[in-house]
């Protein structure tokens, strides 16, 4: 039976301070730490002399200074490196230590200055509390509009009844429907106080209100209610400028190029969706302010609607057009209500209802996009 021939087996090559030439001189052994040695590496050889050779505070004062002053001088390491090996290092660098430890002395004082700004900057922002999103959400809504709703409880302590529109307020502190639910909270707890000592459902109201007179009372309520539609005003226009995450094809943009809409309209409050939206939607609203008139396209195309110029298509028959004696009242249903509930809304009004054209004007605002 023949032998098994041996395998040899190659050492893999060395590296770093693994590869240094220790018995060539420390000549040799200084120019490859130069050249061949990374500066992490270097690093690991000179902070923790600094460490064994100076005292706790000393060593924190030295090592708080820029890392480049360990690993700059390639020879510090060199030397420090071979004689922790034991070496003896040549006559011409045998003060190379004595010299080193005077480099690293002169950095105690600037690490003392660098550490006394640190612990400054430490204290400063000691006491400085990082708020949750959430945290500051909640201190902008305090420090705005929860401000104006305490001035006018204040005004209405003192007997005064001003005005005060929300959905401007809301624009003016640059609040959107994420700010909504704390506010229409407080709203809903003052309509329940006032509505229950209006209509003497709650004694403790009834006596607690005895001050104000019906009067009074009756246009606080009113105002009120005014302020609770203006929330719901804000949280639909919030969602209609929501940015959608799902691009639209590059071919829709070409398609609203030069469509004409109203973006915003302050006396009905309301805000037109991003144009885009409407390419491939199902259904629209469209509001147009001067004529007042609300039209409903209903598309009947499986692709969804189209736009030609300024002309909706893919709308079918069932697509209809009524105008608005009170648009305040039919525009919020409008804006978040379900599809039978706004059609239920639809059928009790009186105005006569048509058939629309699908031109879109400058007067027309873009009131809600559906996909079904």
């Amino acid at each position: 039976m023949a032998a098994k021939k041996k395998v040899k087996v190659r050492a893999r090559p060395r590296t770093g301070l693994a590869g240094a030439p220790l018995n060539k001189g420390f000549d040799a052994f200084k120019h490859y730490v130069h050249m061949e040695v990374d500066k992490k590496d270097l690093t690991a050889i000179t902070k923790p002399f600094i460490k064994a050779q100076f005292s706790k505070a000393d060593a924190a004062a030295i090592l708080s200074n820029p890392d480049y002053h360990f690993y700059m001088y390639s020879l510090h390491a060199a030397a420090i490196y071979w004689t922790n090996v034991e070496l003896e290092l040549p006559s011409k660098y045998a003060h190379a230590i004595k010299r080193i430890k005077e480099y690293y002395n002169d950095l105690i004082e600037p690490g003392k200055m660098i550490l006394a700004e640190k612990e400054q900057v430490a204290k400063a922002t000691a006491n400085i509390v990082v708020l949750t999103p959430k945290q500051r959400m909640f201190q902008k809504i305090q420090d705005t509009i929860m401000t104006d709703l305490d001035e006018l409880e204040d005004a209405w302590i003192a007997g005064d009844e001003p005005e005060f529109d929300m959905y401007q307020a809301f624009k003016q502190h640059g609040l959107t429907g994420s700010h909504t639910p704390a506010v229409l909270q407080r709203l809903e707890g003052w309509l329940l106080d006032y509505e229950d000592a209006y209509h003497k459902r709650c004694e403790q109201a009834v006596e607690g209100y005895s001050h104000i007179k019906r009067p009074a009372m009756r246009r606080r309520i009113e105002l009120i209610q005014k302020m609770i539609a203006d929330i719901h005003s804000v949280k639909a226009s919030s969602k209609a400028t929501r940015k959608t995450r799902t691009p639209k094809p590059r071919a829709a943009d070409k398609q609203i190029a030069r469509l004409q809409y109203l973006k915003e309209s302050n006396d009905f409050k309301i805000t037109s969706v991003l144009p885009i939206t409407v390419i491939g939607a199902m259904r629209l609203f469209v509001f147009n302010v001067k004529t007042k008139e609300l039209t409903e396209y209903v598309s009947d195309s499986a692709k969804g609607f189209e736009v030609k110029g300024t002309t909706l298509q893919n709308f079918g028959e069932a697509s209809r057009k009524i105008k608005l004696r009170k648009p305040e009242e039919v525009l919020p249903i409008v804006q978040a209500k379900t599809v039978k509930q706004i059609d239920n809304t639809w059928q009790k009004l009186t105005t006569k209802t048509n058939s629309p054209n699908g031109r879109l004007n400058s007067d027309c605002v873009l009131l809600r996009v559906l996909d079904r």
